[in-house]
């Protein structure tokens, strides 16, 4: 706030400075023109964070209270439970009923009797609430942060009883209009499109519904680079505003109905991106076709990039916290390269044949958004697809063909013949998509896995980009001395992280519900100790375990010499650790046994203080299997006793780092 007050009063005071004097300043009003930037936008973060709000519940009896919240969406059902967001109105504590705000994550108990429930719904219970807490495993997902960007910071589940339905939105309610749209037409697709592969990825593609899609097929879009057209963005506000104009067209040649067209469109696409979750991405281009379309009909022509400067801004006024969400950033970068790059890397090769001419063009836009978008895309997702070009010259054209005909489904879906037969093309033309995309994944080398850079090395990434880009299209040789000596510290900082990966040793106990997960590692490679059906899994293993092992750029070794396990007992760099998970009987022998770490896994049945008889004990580690309530017990008695604990489902993974 103070940063805020002295840039507003600095730039006042340049302001009424004499013209040549603020020409002389110039770069004292752009710098401190930057300071108002920033300092608004921390102000606004700051404001935006729910928890500096007085109003927050968490504020009021979060522990014993009666909570009446409202469901913000339709539930979601999920392998063991139902889900959905719940905005908190009201809290009863102590006979007093405070108004409040915030929202948190309902978890609903499968269960026959669980009674009707909407967006909408209005609801009562008395629970605590837990907070939200990330899994803390290195290099991991913070879902923590994910959630409270949303103003979502706790959780709670309730069985069919712990609840009960109070109330319901009724009336002209415009989400709830949406989301009943949205249910007519997922009826729709599930009526006339066969296959759940093919009904997951087409109610993603028109209306942005991901809770049917297939994991492993979305894994094969992103491992092949196309994931893009999965998530909702320019690209399909691109075909609804082509299609508005061509339905439009007759009302913009009346010169008495010609103002009703703009109106139209904007409301049309902004509809549009609402019903599909009104994500970072898709608002992005709402708000610049929202801009061309009003100074389209006041026939004045944009630049494209005040254009994208313009809303960025907006968005980020609304919500500054979309500057960390992935699809933002992607979005931007994507949109950005396009507008610089395209042109040049289409003027390299020239075709007479419109449709060579027409497939260049489609790969140059592909090159174009590829060249802003790797670095982030490294950053973010550790992997570069090779063959993106491929992917995207048969999956972007088909795609925005199949959407289409998702539109002409919808249209004709009250005649059902038409429909059924309409529904047919496009789950043939969706398996078709989907197999060449399993096609390219199958070629070899198809996918860079397991890259790791830090945010340094993507901005000197992105200043590597801007040198050598500046020379090529600007012919200015300092763009590439710039260039070639970013590189060159960026090769210097990787090799800097490669030594130091190199000399790394550590264990790592992985914060994995119901799982045991250890990892010694030393250098670059890394022995694994834990359940077996966890590195079986996929889906488990690339979200719990891999993001830790890209950080630490490490790769499993065979080699028995890194890690010696006798019974319980694993020696590791000179360190003595004790693995416990069931139970086994204790001899004492008089000297005690040095352990330094002791991890108690499972449900085993045994006393703390029975084991500090036989073993001198540094430290206790509790892993993600073992079950709450014993917990309890067991801290006591590491307290009681003074030995040190490490409860990773509550701090996170635990690591020792062995000099």
């Amino acid at each position: 706030m103070l940063l805020l007050s002295f840039s507003v009063i600095f730039i006042g005071f340049l302001f009424i400075l004499p013209l040549f004097r603020r020409f002389k300043l110039g770069w004292l009003d752009g710098a401190t023109f930057i300071l108002l930037l920033v300092s608004f936008g921390a102000l606004l973060a700051w404001h935006k964070d729910i928890r500096h709000d007085k109003k927050w519940f968490a504020n009021y009896c979060s522990g014993n209270a009666f909570v009446i919240g409202t469901l913000d969406e339709p539930l979601v059902e999920k392998s063991r439970s139902l889900k959905a967001n719940v905005v908190v109105k009201y809290i009863l504590c102590n006979g007093e009923k405070l108004n409040v705000n915030g929202k948190i994550i309902l978890y609903l108990k499968k269960d026959s009797s669980l009674p009707a429930l909407d967006y909408g719904s209005t609801i009562i219970f008395y629970k605590p609430l837990q907070e939200i807490k990330s899994a803390g495993n290195p290099g991991g997902f913070d879902y923590k942060r994910y959630n409270l960007f949303q103003q979502v910071t706790h959780q709670v589940y309730l069985k069919t009883g712990e609840f009960k339905v109070i109330g319901k939105i009724r009336g002209g309610d415009i989400k709830g209009l949406l989301y009943s749209f949205r249910k007519k037409l997922l009826n729709i697709f599930r009526n006339n499109i066969k296959g759940d592969k093919e009904l997951g990825l087409s109610e993603a593609l028109l209306i942005g519904y991901k809770d049917d899609l297939d994991k492993s097929l979305v894994q094969s879009y992103s491992n092949t680079g196309v994931v893009h057209i999965i998530a909702i963005s320019g690209m399909h506000l691109a075909l609804i505003y082509w299609l508005l104009n061509l339905l439009l067209k007759p009302i913009s040649k009346s010169r008495k109905w010609r103002w009703l067209k703009p109106i139209i469109a904007v409301i049309v696409l902004w509809l549009f991106s609402l019903l599909t979750g009104a994500s970072a991405s898709v608002l992005r281009a709402a708000v610049m076709f929202s801009f061309i379309v009003v100074a389209d009909s006041l026939s004045r022509k944009t630049s494209v990039y005040n254009t994208l400067a313009a809303s960025a801004f907006c968005l980020l006024c609304y919500n500054p916290y979309w500057l960390w969400d992935v699809g933002f950033q992607l979005s931007y970068a994507a949109v950005l390269s396009i507008v610089i790059f395209m042109q040049p890397i289409y003027n390299l090769l020239y075709f007479k044949n419109k449709l060579l001419d027409s497939i260049w063009k489609l790969n140059a836009v592909t090159l174009a958004a590829q060249i802003l978008t790797t670095p982030l895309s490294i950053y973010h997702f550790h992997q570069f697809p090779v063959y993106f070009f491929l992917t995207n010259l048969v999956a972007v054209p088909l795609s925005s063909v199949i959407v289409l005909g998702e539109i002409l489904l919808c249209s004709v879906s009250f005649i059902p013949s038409v429909a059924l037969l309409t529904g047919r093309v496009l789950t043939w033309l969706i398996r078709l998509m989907n197999d060449y995309v399993g096609l390219i994944e199958s070629l070899p080398a198809s996918l860079w896995d397991s890259m790791e850079i830090s945010s340094m090395q993507a901005i000197l990434l992105f200043l590597a980009i801007s040198g050598i880009s500046l020379w090529l299209l600007q012919k200015l040789k300092a763009g590439l001395i710039i260039g070639l000596i970013v590189l060159l510290l960026f090769f210097a900082a990787r090799s800097f992280s490669f030594i130091a990966a190199q000399q790394q040793q550590k264990i790592v106990v992985y914060n994995v519900p119901q799982r045991t997960a250890i990892d010694f590692i030393r250098g670059r490679n890394y022995v694994f100790y834990g359940d077996p059906e966890l590195e079986a899994d996929d889906f488990a293993r690339n979200f719990h375990l891999k993001p830790a092992r890209v950080a630490n750029r490490t790769s499993p070794t065979s080699s028995t010499n890194e890690v010696f396990i006798c019974n319980r007992v694993i020696n590791f760099r000179e360190k003595r650790i004790l693995l416990v998970d069931s139970a086994f009987s204790l001899q004492n022998g008089g000297s005690k046994f040095d352990i330094d770490l002791l991890i108690i896994s499972k449900n085993p049945k045994l006393y703390v203080a029975k084991l500090q008889k036989v073993f001198n004990i540094k430290e206790i580690v509790f892993d993600g299997s073992v079950p709450f309530w014993k917990l309890t017990y067991w801290k006591r008695d590491c307290d009681s006793l003074h030995i040190p604990y490490h409860d990773v489902s509550e701090k996170g993974a635990f690591v020792m780092n062995i000099n």
